[in-house]
């Protein structure tokens, strides 16, 4: 089994044309935000051929592409903040959002750096805290009379 990040140097290769392009890019600037991203290959079926995905602490983003759009959904993209606007996408969710790329269209690169490290963070907050020990089922033993 190929890893993932063959898989998706493959698909960009396959891709040959401007998301292709774009898909090299926002990789490139994820890696540069983050270099603990780990690249994954996730959701391959008979009806799709699977998904990029870049993950630190859980899923910080996929990276899909479509006939006219790259397209980056951050899992808990909700509860980010987006100060330069990016998100464009899947606004109306109550957890994720997602920035379409179209053809031609300049990537703000430090916003989207900013916004992966937040994502980043906001996985590792989620796994720092310590869950409290299950109480014990058990009743005791003594009873009341």
């Amino acid at each position: 089994m190929e890893s993932a990040s063959a898989v998706i140097d493959l698909k960009i290769k396959e891709l040959g044309d401007w998301r292709g392009k774009t898909l090299a890019k926002v990789r490139d600037i994820i890696h540069a935000a983050d270099p603990a991203i780990v690249e994954e290959w996730k959701w391959a079926k008979a009806t799709s051929p699977g998904t990029p995905v870049f993950s630190h602490g859980g899923i910080v983003c996929t990276g899909e592409t479509y006939k006219n759009a790259v397209k980056m959904t951050f899992g808990k993209g909700a509860a980010l903040k987006d100060p330069s606007g990016l998100f464009n996408s899947s606004l109306e969710g109550n957890v994720r959002r997602a920035i379409d790329i179209h053809e031609g269209d300049k990537v703000d690169e430090a916003a989207l750096k900013d916004l992966i490290r937040a994502a980043v963070a906001l996985n590792l907050k989620g796994k720092s805290k310590t869950k409290p020990k299950p109480k014990s089922r058990r009743a005791s033993s003594k009873r009341a009379d």
